[in-house]
């Protein structure tokens, strides 16, 4: 294996370990990355599929007993069945409306100017929402209803647009539902579990007559970088969201799309 080929996956995995569950959207992040350095990966999106399992496979590690909790509560009325009910009614619009029109969104809009555009109108949203919002009046998942999840569902469904970002879309719409920020970004992060697994599922269905051993190492190093990577981003935002909030994360994608916009224009 070409040394060159397995840096690429390396600094592939990591950036997705790095902005999976960041407001500023991996997907964008990768196809603005593949774009500068020429990433050849294996065939079809084998790659893609398998760094992004890796990152689903931290934040299942981080919320372990979380998940466990709800597995063994969630067949009895209480809480834990309350809060795998609003997670299903969460899931279910990026479910209906990413089954319906995943192809089109595909063709049509992974594009590095879709992701410029995108990234600058996100990140203006969220420096507007954190400067407008209200005083929180959700400060624990258990306390998010029905209806508040349900809308964050819609707004984890916008994501489908390369840029826009699963994370910030649902973030975005907690916090304009009156969510605290950690409590924003822990349901993001548990939403994403589910939408995650099921679209990594539908990818691989979809590509299975390409999965072969062509390509092994870059998608073995790309695993466990975005494993490794995404275990401390996660905690990390756990930890320090509360306090810097998400204001720095708009500024970041603004100036990024800007540059990225200017570069692509200047080829």
């Amino acid at each position: 294996m070409d040394i060159a080929a397995l840096l690429s996956a390396l600094a592939m995995g990591v950036l997705e370990g790095l902005t999976e569950f960041l407001p500023i959207s991996s997907t964008g992040h990768l196809i603005l990355l593949g774009e500068l350095i020429g990433f050849q990966g294996p065939p079809g999106k084998v790659f893609e599929i398998s760094i992004q399992l890796g990152a689903i496979c931290a934040v299942i590690w981080v919320f372990r007993d979380t998940l466990l909790g709800l597995a063994r509560g969630m067949w009895r009325p209480g809480r834990e069945r309350f809060y795998v009910t609003n997670l299903l009614l969460a899931f279910l619009p990026a479910a209906v409306i990413g089954a319906t029109l995943h192809k089109t969104i595909t063709e049509r809009l992974f594009s590095p100017y879709v992701v410029c555009t995108t990234l600058i109108a996100g990140g203006i949203a969220i420096i507007l929402i954190e400067r407008l919002r209200k005083v929180p009046s959700i400060r624990s998942v258990p306390e998010i209803g029905p209806v508040p999840a349900l809308l964050i569902g819609f707004g984890q469904a916008l994501a489908m647009i390369p840029g826009t970002s699963r994370s910030g879309a649902t973030i975005i719409t907690a916090l304009l539902l009156g969510v605290e920020r950690k409590t924003a970004a822990e349901f993001s992060f548990v939403l994403a579990i589910p939408t995650m697994l099921a679209a990594t599922a539908y990818s691989l269905l979809k590509v299975r007559d390409q999965i072969a051993l062509e390509g092994l190492g870059q998608i073995a190093v790309g695993f466990v970088a975005a494993f490794v990577v995404a275990l401390v981003t996660v905690r990390w935002v756990l930890s320090v969201i509360g306090r810097i909030g998400f204001t720095p994360f708009g500024w970041y994608r603004i100036v990024l799309g800007v540059v990225m916009l200017a570069f692509l224009l200047s080829r």
